[in-house]
């Protein structure tokens, strides 16, 4: 499925290619924007159409100001790589690129409590050897082109966002674990909109202003957005069955099937490391996914029970969450019923040793007092008779 969500990059990849060199088309926000635009009808429907902690003013009014914030890293992660091809190669890109990864592994750590094994550390430096044979590879074949006008600049965008996309993997990692995949989609796709909307307006006027629209550039950018969609759709599906860290892992072959398509499309020129590479990441890749990676499971059920107001929308957690209930209401009536049988039977034990007591106590004290009545029958019938 990761290899999948790569193919899916790739298609971006060359639609963006063949607007940038065909049809000179640079418009990186329009593009995300209908990305987003796509989200926002499917998913922000969806969460308008649900009742109870689910609906979409219930989950605004407990959390709007941090799927705002997410929204605005998402955003600006995707418009910081776009723009750094204007100032720096795509060799650099390609190999800074990989700073998501030691990145994630440290959020993962800190936030969502995943703890690593020597073996994962072994399988990400396979990873990333895979990729310096990949950036050997186009260096040797004379692929290490793109703008050199201010290269410190570039490379610092690449780096941002890299680490912006670390920030909105692990926070789509916890939301579709703990909450869940809807109302992450539904809500990047919200503030998404909005904040594409207002930067291309912003950034973007000029550009947009000037494409020449024909059926070929609607093409292309509705290829380009439907690819997208389909990944923003499907990443989280493969994220919440593995981690944030092995779907970035996975991402690392997507270079490379843009190459492959660009030997067939652009006459790019080949090179065997391109496939000494793929297999590279791919033995890494599966050595990493090979040996689970626990977590500290009492932190995450604590997390997600005080503060996200539980897995509303995940029946299956929800009827855990009830039987689980009903077996310690079960227990505790069940004891409760226990704990009052023995009170009685010590009740009644007691007043069975009270009566005890009073038969043992009470025996000569009654004779005595018959002895007295007698006595003093005769007494008064004698006194009579006198």
């Amino acid at each position: 499925m990761g290899q999948g969500l790569a193919g899916l990059i790739c298609g971006t990849a060359i639609s963006s290619q063949y607007l940038a060199t065909s049809f000179h088309v640079n418009t990186p926000m329009l593009q995300s924007f209908f990305n987003y635009a796509l989200l926002c009808v499917t998913y922000t429907s969806m969460l308008l159409c649900r009742t109870g902690d689910g609906n979409i003013l219930q989950i605004l009014k407990k959390r709007w100001w941090k799927y705002l914030l997410l929204g605005l890293v998402d955003v600006e992660a995707n418009y910081a790589v776009v723009k750094a091809y204007q100032y720096t190669t795509i060799t650099s890109i390609q190999l800074l690129d990989c700073f998501v990864i030691p990145v994630l592994m440290i959020l993962s750590w800190w936030v969502l409590k995943t703890r690593y094994r020597p073996v994962h550390y072994v399988a990400v430096c396979i990873c990333l050897v895979g990729v310096g044979a990949m950036v050997g590879a186009d260096l040797l074949a004379g692929r290490d082109q793109g703008s050199t006008s201010n290269i410190l600049l570039g490379d610092g965008l690449v780096l941002l966002s890299a680490a912006l996309y670390a920030v909105s993997n692990v926070c789509q990692e916890y939301t579709v674990k703990n909450l869940s995949r809807v109302e992450f989609l539904g809500m990047v796709g919200l503030f998404g909109t909005i904040i594409s909307t207002i930067q291309m307006v912003v950034l973007e006027r000029n550009e947009v202003a000037t494409i020449k629209w024909s059926w070929q550039v609607g093409l292309l950018f509705s290829a380009y957005a439907l690819c997208l969609y389909a990944l923003y759709s499907c990443m989280p599906i493969v994220m919440k069955l593995s981690s944030a860290t092995s779907v970035n892992l996975s991402l690392l072959t997507a270079d490379l099937f843009s190459l492959f398509c660009g030997i067939f499309l652009f006459q790019y020129n080949f090179s065997g490391l391109y496939l000494v590479s793929l297999v590279v990441i791919l033995i890494g890749f599966i050595a990493f996914n090979a040996v689970p990676t626990p977590t500290n499971s009492t932190d995450l059920a604590t997390s997600s029970s005080t503060g996200e107001e539980g897995c509303y929308d995940n029946p299956v957690a929800t009827q855990n969450h009830i039987t689980k209930q009903e077996v310690v209401v079960r227990i505790t009536t069940e004891e409760g019923e226990e704990e009052e049988e023995e009170e009685k039977d010590e009740e009644e034990q007691q007043q069975r040793e009270k009566e005890e007591r009073k038969r043992r106590v009470s025996g000569p004290t009654q004779r005595l007092g018959r002895g007295s009545d007698d006595e003093d029958v005769v007494a008064v019938g004698r006194s009579t008779k006198m």
